[in-house]
């Protein structure tokens, strides 16, 4: 049976609420960037400031599992790309060589 619904089990937030802690962060670490640049070129020791650090990663970062788990998904193949239609005609020459060796046979 397909694992397409394996996630069920687990509740997971909604992909806009994730974006939008992510860029919140983002924010807060570059307004701190900001406030210690100032204070660097106002005559602060460099070695006195302390650097903003991320203080939120979202799951796919922190968690290798997840991270090799999603590194083994095949992405989508659109059928007008090219390995889309180098298998159909692998497809198609399998076919071929199957109705040959029935012929033969």
């Amino acid at each position: 049976m397909s694992k397409r619904h394996d996630h069920r089990t687990t509740v997971f937030p909604p992909k806009v609420e994730l974006r939008a802690h992510a860029h919140n962060e983002r924010h807060r670490v570059n307004s701190e960037l900001h406030v210690v640049a100032n204070m660097v070129s106002h005559g602060v020791e460099p070695e006195d400031v302390n650097e903003p650090g991320i203080a939120w990663k979202g799951m796919h970062h922190h968690d290798a599992e997840i991270g090799r788990e999603q590194s083994r998904r095949q992405q989508f193949k659109h059928w007008k790309t090219k390995q889309w239609k180098r298998r159909k005609v692998v497809r198609k020459q399998r076919v071929l060589e199957m109705e040959r060796l029935r012929e033969v046979a």
